[in-house]
Parts: C-alpha cells; structure tokens; sequence
C-alpha cells in the first residue's frame, strides 16, 4: 500500500464509518500559505512571479474561515458520513517529485496547495452505514454486511484552496498539463518515504465549477494487483477544490456525488 500520501485523509475516521480503510490520503499544509510550487519550502515568497499562487493584483481569496463555510456537510450530502480535518491532524512536510511537472498531481491528490494559498479548509466523506435489520440475526448479518461494504468502501478527501488573483488559474493549469506530461509516471518522496506512482491515467470528465479536469494516479502493488486513486481538480473562481478517493478494495470509485455536492456549494 502507499506510504505517506495514502495514510493522511482520514485520521479521525474513528468517529465514522471509514474505520475499516487502512489507509488514507495525504492532508495538506494549514492556513494561509502553502508549498512553494518549485522550492517545496512552505510559505514564503514563490520562486518566479510565474508560479502558481503567486501574489498578484486582482481578487482577493478567501481565508481559511470563509472556506471553512463552503465545504460541504452532512446536509449537502446525507448519505454519507463527514469529519472535518484540522490543521493539527494534517500532513504539512513538503512533497517532492523526480519530474517538476508532476509536483502538482502530487499536491492535488495529497490535500496541499499548489502554490501561496490565502486559505485551505478540508473535510473527509464517507458512506453511512445501512440501517439495522430486526432482531439478533439482523443484527449478525448487519454487522458482516458493515465489515465487507467498508473493505470496499471509497473514502474522499475534499481540500478547498483559495489564492490572490490568477493564482487558481495557474495551479489549475499546472495540474491539467501534468495530467499529460506524467501520464508515465514519477515518483513522490514526503517525510523521507518514497512512492513510485506507476502511471497517470486521465478519468471520465466530471464537470463543475468554471473548469475542471479528473486523473488517476496508479501504483503497480505486484501479482497484477494494483492500487487506483481517483482525483478530481475543479476551480471556481480563485478557488480550487480538490477530491482524493481511494478505497482498501485497491480501487475507488470515482466521487461524483462529492463532487456534485460541493461544486453546488461553490455556486
């Protein structure tokens, strides 16, 4: 399985129905500065004026408290469960990558900015479990039906970045072209653990906001077996709202309700 950038997502998952996945996504780096597009340092003045999230004139993003308000919640979506994650539970050690171009498919599918961010707030959803069946055998049953449907279940990690001026535009179009230029893979390092990711591979297009763009990254687990995260990238405005699920069964679902759920809530 993944190393840091699949063990993150859901690190207050005891309080719903995501405790049966072993592993989850990488969080990102809290508040208002994120990493460094091409230095990797967190916070700080971005390495070129060219560099995703750099300060420029025109609109202002929003802090981390006003995305805060625009995640989605238990209303927006009631079928599956939610648990906000917090600054103190997020992974903030920088992501490196042997190929710069891949740097941002990286940051996207592990919760982090791409580029100086004015704000970040992150949320993980899950689906509910079934409702109990009558009786002591319903209850048996119900309860090796919950274990299997949460070995198999898709978890999904929904991160809200926000940046002054072009900077989503820029972040955004980083991660489409890396789409393309990592589609033969790249390796991640974080917190001095390395993954190799075996392939990118572009998704069925989900639609949202002002533009978005949906990848897989794949990693070759051995005997044929192979570990499929789907992320999804949409921007509304100066925001970019990023989507990471995965799943124990080794390859999620596509989160289009998430997705549709939250594109909704940006407006």
């Amino acid at each position: 399985m993944r190393t840091v950038l699949v063990r993150r997502a859901v690190l207050t998952a005891s309080a719903v129905s995501l405790t049966l996945l072993a592993t989850a996504c990488g969080s990102g780096g809290a508040g208002g500065a994120g990493a460094d597009f091409k230095t990797g340092s967190q916070g700080g003045s971005p390495s070129s004026a060219t560099a995703p999230g750099a300060a420029q004139a025109g609109p202002k993003g929003k802090t981390a408290a006003e995305l805060g308000s625009l995640l989605v919640t238990r209303a927006d979506l009631p079928d599956h469960e939610l648990e906000p994650v917090t600054d103190g539970e997020a992974q903030n050690d920088p992501i490196e990558t042997d190929k710069a171009a891949c740097r941002p498919l990286a940051q996207a599918e592990g919760m982090q900015p791409i580029g100086t961010s004015t704000g970040v707030a992150r949320v993980v959803a899950g689906g509910k479990p079934g409702p109990a069946a009558a009786g002591d055998a319903g209850a048996a049953q119900q309860a090796e039906a919950a274990a299997g449907a949460g070995r198999q279940a898709t978890a999904t990690s929904v991160a809200l970045v926000s940046y002054d001026g072009k900077g989503a535009e820029e972040a955004f179009a980083a991660v489409k072209d890396g789409v393309q230029a990592c589609a033969g893979g790249f390796s991640v390092t974080q917190a001095g653990e390395k993954t190799d990711i075996g392939s990118v591979e572009a998704d069925a297009a989900l639609t949202g906001g002002d533009e978005a763009v949906s990848f897989n990254t794949v990693m070759d687990l051995g005997d044929g077996d192979r570990n499929v995260m789907r992320v999804v990238v949409l921007r509304k405005g100066n925001t970019l709202a990023t989507f990471t699920a995965l799943s124990v069964s080794g390859e999620a679902e596509q989160p289009k309700a998430v997705v549709d759920a939250q594109a909704k809530k940006l407006g």
